[in-house]
Order: structure tokens, then sequence, then C-alpha cells
């Protein structure tokens, strides 16, 4: 397996544009990840981030960009690049709901790959249930199945889909610290989408924040753990006057109807009994996008 230096991305993502039918999905997409990394890529729904994370393994054919893994470029079949260690867990989890706890690892289990003792180490309570059908686990449990089959493959870079989509807070709380103790102990780079901001710029080296597709906000994530009002107007889009909204619950006239009373030729009356022409302006009440 190719290999590169410890100080170079594992996971690189250069200019990535990609599309459904031809209506732009994500467009200008950068991105890097070193080994022992965590990139948490936050956004709303419909933000563009699970289509980043599949053109990233190779699930979508992307309009331009580059991928490269390990210092070669993405292949366009997606074992192969399971097999060069790039592992996806997607927002379903991926497990056999009528098949036990088990056969589930006994299936993703690879020639070369991890062993049973070691996942288990990461998730001991997986051992407890081993006879048991992953349709009767909780959605932490098959969380944590879902995890232990992709480590089982040794990956080098994990690309994971909602971790915490339907789980507890209990079970948030409780897997994305040991993720964060996966990425150091196995040098595996990570690129996590995940809902909970708070949770994962803590665990995270860096994040992006998504929008329509487009990054709206990127940094080391202890920056932005200090910038929350940041993260969140980049998280909803909030600009201009849509910001002024949100901290306001007004924008333009209204707030200037709201700290007066009166507003445009109201506001003017009120101080000169005339209103101005129609063709008049007033500098002081523009709103700036």
């Amino acid at each position: 397996m190719t290999t590169v230096a410890a100080t170079e991305p594992v996971l690189t993502i250069a200019g990535l544009n990609v599309g459904y039918g031809g209506v732009p999905a994500v467009r200008d997409f950068d991105a890097s990840v070193r080994a022992g990394e965590i990139l948490a890529l936050l956004g709303p729904n419909g933000a563009g981030k699970t289509t980043t994370l599949l053109a990233a393994v190779g699930a979508l054919t992307f309009l331009s960009g580059s991928v490269t893994v390990l210092g070669e470029p993405l292949d366009r079949r997606v074992e192969r690049n399971a097999r060069r260690g790039l592992t996806l867990v997607p927002d379903n989890r991926g497990v056999f709901h009528k098949l036990t706890v088990s056969d589930n690892l006994r299936l993703a289990k690879r020639k070369g790959g991890a062993e049973l003792s070691d996942v288990f180490e990461y998730f001991p309570k997986l051992k407890t249930l081993k006879g048991r059908r992953c349709g009767n686990l909780s959605g932490g449990e098959q969380q944590m199945l879902a995890l232990a089959k992709a480590l089982l493959a040794r990956p080098k870079v994990l690309l994971i889909d909602e971790l915490s989509l339907g789980l507890s807070p209990i079970a948030v709380k409780d897997l994305l610290p040991r993720l964060r103790t996966i990425a150091d102990e196995q040098q595996m780079a990570v690129v996590l989408v995940e809902q909970h901001i708070d949770l994962a710029l803590a665990i995270a080296d860096s994040a992006i924040v998504l929008h329509h597709g487009r990054v709206a906000l990127a940094g080391p994530a202890q920056e932005l753990r200090g910038q929350r009002e940041k993260v969140e107007a980049a998280y909803f889009g909030l600009v201009g006057d849509e910001a002024q909204r949100s901290s306001t619950g007004l924008v333009g006239d209204e707030a200037q109807r709201s700290s007066t009373g009166l507003v445009g030729d109201e506001a003017q009356r009120s101080s000169t009994g005339e209103p101005r022409e129609s063709g008049e302006t007033d500098a002081a009440a523009k709103v700036v996008d």
C-alpha cells in the first residue's frame, strides 16, 4: 500500500464540484485531513455533506476537481478505494438487522484486518451482545456495531455520515469521545458529518461549515469553539439582512419602526412635517447586504 509522510494529508479534496442531473450540489469544495486528525463537516440538511462523502469514496462521479488518497488519485471503483483504506459509515449504519452482532462482525472481517478483540476494546458492550439480533439493538448499540465493522478493515481514512442521527444525548456523548480516542490511537484520518455543533467541535481538529453546497466557514476547531455565533451564522446561511433579523428579529424598515415607531415618510413627517420627494434617499436608512 502507498504510504505518505506523517505531515502530509492522507485525504485531499481540491476544487470538488458535484451535481445531480446538471444541478450543482457541492461547489468548489476543498479539504485535507492528516493521519490522526478529525475533520468535522457541519451544515443543515441539504447542505451537501452526504454528497461530499459519497464523492470522496468514489460512489458519485464528480463534475470537476480531484480527490487524492494516500498520495494517489481516487479510483472510480468504490471497492478499490476500500482496499486502499477508505471506508464510509453511511447514515443508515449499514448493519444487517436480521443477523446477530457476531454475524455482522464476521461478515465484515477481512484478511489482514483487525481482530474482533481489537474492536471489543473500543466497544466492550458489543462483546456481551454478540448473540443478539441487530434489529433488537438500541440506536447507540447499532452505531457502535457500524463503527466496529468499519474498524475491522483497518481504514486509513474513515468517513462517518451523521454519527449521532437518531441517538439519545447520552449515546452521543459516549460515542464521540471514543471516536477521538480511536483517531489518536490508530492514527486514522476521520471526516465526521455531525449535527451537534458543540460536541463535534470538542473532538475535532478542524471544521468546515457547508451551506447550499458551498463552504461558508472553515478553520481550526479550537478557534471555532470560541466563535459560536459566527459558526451558527454560517450554518444557517445568515448574512446581511438575515443576520440582522437573527439578532433583532427585525430588519430594514421593521428595525426602524421598532426603534422609532415610524418608518420612511412617516419618520420624516414626524421630524419635518413634510415627506421627502420620492426620488430622494437617506443614506443612513439604507440596508447593506
